[in-house]
């Protein structure tokens, strides 16, 4: 079997690579963007994407769904530094990263704030 084979099985089986199940769909509808503005590190991260090869991290705070079905979403990031920014969900869906095209994944379990999973991430975890 080559690494095409196991990441297409990897991924058909894993919760964490829907990267919009109805629950985080919900949390986004009542968190439209700017509705925590002004909040910065206190803001409530409603959904953490991450890459499993080490790049990216994406703490989602708000979302809006667009005409076209995608959602333009709004948080902390961090690639080579930590920056508010916005990204759209189809972004986020078609990156493959090196050296096997992993997918990015959304973190079943971390909650916090900002400030609270920056702190986690900061302390030496991706």
């Amino acid at each position: 079997m080559d690494v095409n084979d196991l990441s297409a099985t990897y991924y058909a089986d894993n919760e964490a690579t829907n990267l919009m199940p109805p629950s985080v769909r919900e949390k986004l509808k009542k968190s439209p963007l700017y509705s925590k503005d002004g909040q910065r590190d206190k803001a409530e991260v409603v959904v953490k994407y991450w890459g499993p090869s080490g790049a990216g991290t994406w703490l989602i705070t708000e979302g809006e769904e667009q005409e076209n079905g995608d959602w333009r979403l709004f948080g902390m990031m961090h690639i080579f530094e930590w920056e508010w920014g916005y990204i759209m969900l189809s972004e986020l869906e078609n990156v493959k990263t090196p050296p096997f095209g992993l997918c990015i994944e959304r973190d079943l379990y971390s909650n916090g704030t900002i400030a609270e999973l920056r702190g986690v991430l900061d302390d030496g975890a991706t």
